[in-house]
């Protein structure tokens, strides 16, 4: 029998058990997992794990992320919180007129695929600046598991190749330059355990580990980026790489049940979380049954008023016009916590705070450094467009701008889009408890909610808050819920005018998570680790 053999949609439900270790790593593919353990029992630290663990990810889900990603990351260093924002910018020709002139006076936003929706890609110089900043192991030993693994070529695992597939049905991404040559290699995508090899993207990493990452931004990479940016119309340069600087910035935080959560601050969601988690605390919510109606219905509405002010409010720190400290007065959060209405579900505006397709791993070390990091490529293959002998996947970003000059988030040379992948941590009485991330689009606001409220408010473990059934707010009224919530809830939910809708979303759904919670001291009792079973992941430890 070979790999086609096997009906690979047979199966019976399962539950994964929660992983305990001193040393862990938690990604949504095992050799990623496996990659980063490599690095701790070299000698290596979390976020050696980390690097490792995120390149091979380039390979082994590029229907998630690629090294034409962008990258966020949150790291505990054994005395303190760091942010890393490795978003990027907007190249320098990028201005409304540009794109009006070239897709149509009626344009609103950028397009959503092809080389105008590409911004300066940022994971590459995540991965440098964490090394350089906090790493134990030489560079370009992080990246060798994701050379062999591109070189020997890796049997395509089950979610992803859904995935894949399903972007393989899409003209509007398997027509961008490069896309089928990489990722369609016998004109479909991979079988289900079919070999995939990436030889452009080995050649990519080589350059990059030998480099540090210059040769991606200041050499070799950059010029041929130019060079098939020019060739297709896009106005994407090697001077706008070389001016590409990731940013360390200060975590925004809210408290909730004795936890304070940490995010990283605009230009992305994270704050939605905030938000959301600073109205709950205005309601007595672990009195609720925690898959009840009553409980459901209250983390919701806290959602849509979030994503309310965060559609109105977010982007660039530079163009803002509130800050993240007054999107989370607490003044103004109880004010939003009275809108809420028990009986029935509402359409939120935003309010006035003004006082006069992404993949997610973690992993932490028994010296207690930990680290959350997250980096994508945005709506699945994101631009489409792959440099040909290079394999590097570039996302769409730039589609997070919008034309329109009144809002903050209008596109300029330069400037950061709003964005959707948000690392998380928990920290309790200032030392670290939790290092984790929900992937999926504007799911993962969602997702760190709900999945806190049952880890806090109703003392889930974490694979349990993992595998707990999700909702999906979209907008209005409209909410997605998975099959396994209660129907006696759903249909309470129902019966307070939610509009519970059939989902369409083959690739973002409910979003998954990794999850490595802190059991006292790293050295003795080590962490407790969860991995979402909705990808094809593994928490690993030793």
């Amino acid at each position: 029998m070979t790999s086609a053999s096997f009906d690979w949609t047979a199966g019976y439900a399962s539950q994964r058990l929660p992983v305990f270790g001193r040393n862990v790593v938690s990604t949504s593919h095992p050799l990623a997992a496996q990659a980063g353990l490599r690095m701790l029992w070299a000698g290596g630290n979390a976020v050696d794990a980390a690097i490792a663990a995120a390149a091979v990810m380039t390979i082994v889900e590029p229907c998630s992320n690629g090294l034409g990603s962008d990258a966020f990351a949150i790291v505990w260093d054994g005395r303190q919180l760091h942010g890393l924002n490795a978003s990027g910018t907007a190249p320098a020709a990028w201005t409304p007129e540009y794109f009006r002139a070239k897709h149509g006076a009626d344009a609103k936003a950028p397009p959503k695929r092809g080389w105008d929706s590409v911004t300066v890609p940022g994971a590459v110089s995540a991965w440098a600046a964490l090394s350089e900043k906090f790493g134990r192991l030489p560079f370009a030993d992080l990246l060798a598991p994701a050379i062999e693994v591109a070189e020997r070529g890796y049997s395509v695992p089950i979610i992803v190749q859904q995935k894949w597939t399903w972007a393989a049905e899409l003209p509007e991404i398997t027509t961008q330059p490069g896309f089928a040559d990489t990722f369609l290699p016998h004109g479909r995508a991979p079988y289900v355990g079919e070999l995939f090899r990436m030889a452009g993207a080995a050649r990519t990493l080589r350059l990059i580990a030998q480099s540090r990452g210059e040769a991606f931004y200041r050499g070799e990479v950059a010029a041929a980026v130019e060079a098939h940016a020019k060739a297709h119309g896009g106005a994407m340069t090697a001077a706008d790489f070389a001016s590409y600087r990731p940013s360390w910035v200060e975590p925004v935080a809210q408290d909730y049940a004795g936890h304070r959560l940490h995010e990283i601050p605009p230009n992305g969601q994270g704050i939605a979380a905030l938000i959301a988690l600073g109205i709950l605390r205005h309601f007595d919510i672990d009195t609720l049954a925690p898959d009840g109606v009553a409980t459901q219905h209250l983390q919701i509405e806290a959602m849509k008023l979030a994503f309310a002010d965060v559609y109105r409010y977010v982007s660039d720190p530079a163009s803002m016009a509130v800050t993240p400290a007054q999107m989370l007065d607490a003044g103004y959060l109880a004010e939003r916590a009275r809108l809420i209405d028990p009986k029935r579900a509402q359409d939120f505006g935003a309010g006035n705070p003004v006082k006069g397709g992404t993949i997610y791993l973690t992993a932490a070390d028994e010296r207690g450094m930990m680290i959350s990091f997250i980096q994508s490529n945005f709506m699945g293959f994101g631009s489409g467009v792959v440099v040909p002998g290079y394999g590097v996947s570039l996302q769409n970003r730039g589609h997070g701008f919008t034309l329109d000059a009144g809002s903050p988030n209008v596109v300029a040379p330069g400037k950061r889009p709003f964005h959707t992948i948000i690392p998380a941590f928990l920290t309790k009485d200032g030392a670290p408890q939790m290092s984790f991330g929900v992937m999926g689009g504007n799911m993962q606001p969602q997702g760190h909610l709900q999945t806190l409220v049952r880890m806090l408010a109703y003392r889930q473990h974490p694979q349990a808050a993992c595998d707990a059934p999700r909702w999906r707010f979209n907008h209005g009224r409209s909410v997605n819920i998975e099959p396994a919530m209660p129907e006696a809830t759903v249909q309470g939910l129902r019966d307070l005018g939610h509009q519970v809708e059939n989902f369409q979303d083959s690739y973002q759904d409910f979003g998954a998570g990794q999850f490595i919670w802190r059991l006292g001291d790293p050295a003795v009792e080590g962490y407790v680790a969860a991995s979402d079973p909705r990808r094809d992941g593994l928490a690993a430890a030793f």
